[in-house]
């Protein structure tokens, strides 16, 4: 993920308050990526978390910004876990104590007993190629066997000072947990053509790609409204959920998400869906927000796959990532296993075929704020599976 860099915190006293969804909304559209997730129309997502906005001042001059949701748990219902989700969007490159201090001092004064963030920082990347081959090589189990094509200082450093203040991480070794992914695959678009993009690409997909087209398979933008298209997307959705055995959300999550990110930007959340003579063969949605661009979710028909209706939704996504001015396409999470005989290694082997590279985050991580009621917390939710 590619963020701009809110003003420093170098030798000044920095604030937490409250601040309204439009100055929230303000500052995201002054920066160059933010997660969606951290964006003020997500609270009216996740609405069953009380939510704050909350913002970073030097002085009268807001410098940063945060979506915190607050998450009751059970048995401590005078407390919450405060929950910023990839974020929140501040300079992560200063003296990050000089941002997450007021932080803290802020959350607890508010009842909660614990935070958890995800800093939006990478710190390694490898390449599709790197990826080909560790899952070639029976000797290679995991990314983090391989030497990086690339390692993130600010990412390294971020990492060490969390754990030097009392942060504890929260990242499941197979990399898949109850929050958001540590490791992520993504395709960067600065600088690049289609034709570059397509070169990058493995022949399989460029094949399906091709095959797409020769097809007739046709790609359009749904209404994303309560209304035909959202619901084919979701039959589509809730098939492919009972096929690849995982919960589906309910209708309503999907209606609720796209009237609250479009009333935010017009631009913001998309619906595709790919046809072959008459039959919807597969869909996707596409939330962006500033330059990066993010494939939410898929679904995809088991009859017809020959087809490829998927390769040609997730073309005409990066297509229009580039024309949009985007960074870079967001295939989201993948796990760090290269174990061919992992259930796993077929989403990685799927994603590699886009090009790009495998990038591994700082991941989330937890600061008690009351060390007993964390622990409460920590053994029920240990007891629960987590």
């Amino acid at each position: 993920m590619s963020y701009s860099e809110p003003a420093r915190a170098a030798g000044v006293s920095l604030t937490v308050e409250p601040i309204s969804a439009a100055e929230h909304l303000a500052f995201v559209r002054t920066q160059r990526s933010v997660s969606f997730l951290q964006t003020p129309a997500w609270a009216h997502v996740k609405t069953e978390w009380r939510s704050e906005s909350l913002g970073w001042f030097d002085g009268a001059r807001l410098v940063g910004a945060g979506l915190v949701l607050h998450r009751p748990v059970p048995r401590f219902d005078r407390f919450t876990l405060a929950y910023l989700a990839e974020g929140p969007a501040i300079d992560w490159t200063g003296e990050i104590g000089a941002w997450l201090d007021p932080l803290a001092s802020y959350l607890r004064a508010r009842g909660a007993f614990a935070i958890r963030l995800g800093p939006p920082v990478c710190t390694s990347t490898w390449t599709a190629a790197q990826v080909k081959q560790g899952i070639a090589d029976p000797g290679s189990k995991r990314l983090t066997d391989m030497p990086s094509h690339w390692d993130d200082p600010v990412g390294v450093r971020v990492t060490g000072r969390l754990r030097d203040a009392g942060w504890l991480p929260q990242n499941p070794e197979d990399g898949f947990g109850v929050g958001h992914p540590q490791f992520k695959y993504e395709v960067p678009l600065a600088g690049r053509t289609e034709e570059d993009l397509l070169r990058g690409m493995n022949q399989l997909w460029r094949r399906n790609i091709k095959k797409a087209a020769k097809e007739g398979v046709e790609v359009t933008v749904g209404e994303g409204t309560a209304g035909a298209d959202l619901k084919a997307f979701h039959d589509l959705y809730v098939h492919t959920a009972e096929r690849d055995r995982f919960t589906p959300r309910p209708p309503r999550y999907f209606e609720t998400m796209f009237a609250a990110l479009r009333a935010e930007d017009p631009e913001r959340i998309k619906l595709y869906l790919a046809h072959h003579q008459g039959d919807l063969v597969a869909a996707t949605i596409l939330v962006r927000v500033g330059a990066h661009a993010v494939y939410a979710y898929g679904a995809s028909a088991t009859e017809k796959r020959e087809v490829r209706g998927s390769n040609a939704c997730q073309w005409a996504m990066i297509r229009d990532s580039l024309a949009a001015g985007c960074d870079v396409y967001d295939l989201r999470g993948i796990t760090p296993t290269l174990d061919a005989d992992d259930a796993h290694v077929g989403l990685i082997r799927f994603k590699v075929g886009a090009g790009g590279q495998a990038v591994r985050y700082v991941g989330e991580w937890d600061l008690p704020l009351r060390p007993m009621v964390y622990r409460a917390f920590d053994l029920y939710m240990r007891r629960r599976g987590r």
